[in-house]
């Protein structure tokens, strides 16, 4: 066991938490709810649900603001360094998870937040999904480590 400080623990699990009880209380555990907000083509006939749009600004401007916050500091509170994207560019890569995870996003109306949330809240229903999303990730995660050359012999890859 490593002699690490609990506060970068206990800050993960505050944060997970505090998500965990949004997504509840703004129904984005409802994939009914949420395929209702996706369906914009509604926006024509009146019937459209753009609540979950204010999910998504308070989460944009939370977001802004400590990203500007954490521009003008040396290092995180919580951890030795930041870690900012390097990546900005738009790839096949890219395009081609973006336009999966859509539509299994569309199609279930869950997300990978969501989808573990919803385990607290209904487990059988929600449990086979769970386990095929972890493992979709999981086997894709290894091809590209393969593909990349950082997958060999069986051992999975470090991160």
């Amino acid at each position: 066991m490593t002699n690490r400080s609990i506060l970068p623990i206990a800050a993960a699990a505050g944060c997970g938490l505090l998500f965990g009880i949004g997504l509840a209380i703004a129904q984005m555990t409802d994939p009914e709810k949420v395929k209702a907000f996706l369906d914009v083509a509604a926006i024509f006939d009146g019937t459209w649900d753009a609540s979950l749009a204010f999910v998504m600004g308070a989460g944009l401007l939370v977001m802004v603001a400590f990203y500007r916050l954490g521009g003008r500091r040396d290092a995180p509170v919580l951890a030795s360094a930041f870690v900012w994207p390097k990546r900005g560019d738009v790839d096949r890569q890219l395009v081609l998870g973006s336009t999966l995870f859509g539509v299994g996003w569309g199609l279930s109306g869950l997300c990978p937040g969501p989808a573990i949330a919803v385990l607290g809240l209904a487990p059988g229903e929600f449990a086979l999904f769970v386990v095929a999303m972890l493992a979709g990730s999981w086997a894709t995660g290894i091809a590209l480590a393969a593909r990349d050359g950082r997958f060999a012999g069986g051992n999975l890859p470090a991160t």
